[in-house]
């Protein structure tokens, strides 16, 4: 069993949002994508998506984003981004799981074990900038924010049986600031033996972000698709 992980698919079969006037890396890019998932993925395969997955504003108009990930190769596993509209916090856990297709998961509050790996996750939130003051109600988002990854990281927790467990933590905003320093969510990774993390939200070609690196024995995966050529990136095997 691979795991496999891509980012910020932004999908609009239902709403009029084409992604091609961000630039040509956008045009056509989830047929792109299909192209290169169908290439690598095998059914017993696992793709990670942490979020912004469909322009959709609602449950009623997600469904056929959700088919084309769903009929594709592997087992699914998805967080909400800042841009999944369609599972706001408010949308009830259980109308958005029925939703699901088959070979999807949907990550709330909780953890799955698929093989020797466990995975959880949650939305985040920007970290701080050195010594920059942020606003009251940024603050209570990412205390919530890092309330649930904990919640989550305890649930994957007790689903860890033998030393072989590999924790695998799924997060939509980058879970440190520009500098890359040390944030509470980074700490929480470590303290809990996070061994691999997955997360999206930047874009563009200019973006000066590492793609791929190592923090404290921790690997960091940035998977927006548009930074990875519209292409899946193998976490581990």
């Amino acid at each position: 069993m691979r795991v496999y992980g891509i980012s910020d698919l932004h999908l609009s079969f239902s709403e009029d949002k084409p992604m091609d006037i961000f630039g040509m890396i956008w045009e056509d890019h989830w047929i792109k994508i299909k192209d290169h998932w169908e290439k690598t993925v095998r059914e017993e395969d696992v793709v990670l998506i942490p979020g912004d997955i469909s322009w959709a504003s609602s449950l009623s108009m997600v469904s056929k984003d959700l088919y084309e990930i769903g009929s594709m190769k592997g087992r699914k596993i998805i967080i909400r981004g800042n841009h999944d509209y369609w599972c706001s916090s408010s949308t009830g856990l259980g109308k958005i799981r029925n939703i699901m297709p088959q070979n999807m998961y949907f990550l709330r509050n909780d953890a799955i074990k698929l093989g020797k790996y466990i995975f959880c996750g949650t939305r985040g939130w920007t970290v701080p900038e050195n010594n920059i003051q942020i606003t009251n109600q940024d603050e209570k988002i990412l205390n919530r924010e890092v309330s649930r990854m904990k919640t989550s990281l305890d649930a994957a927790s007790r689903l860890i049986e033998d030393k072989e467990d590999v924790l695998i933590a799924m997060i939509h905003y980058p879970p440190f600031n520009s500098m890359y320093e040390n944030s509470v969510f980074t700490k929480l990774f470590k303290n809990y033996g996070v061994r691999k993390v997955v997360y999206g939200h930047i874009h563009g070609q200019t973006s000066k972000s590492t793609l791929n690196f190592s923090k404290e024995g921790i690997e960091y995966y940035l998977l927006s698709c548009d930074l990875r050529d519209n292409k899946l990136t193998l976490i581990a095997e």
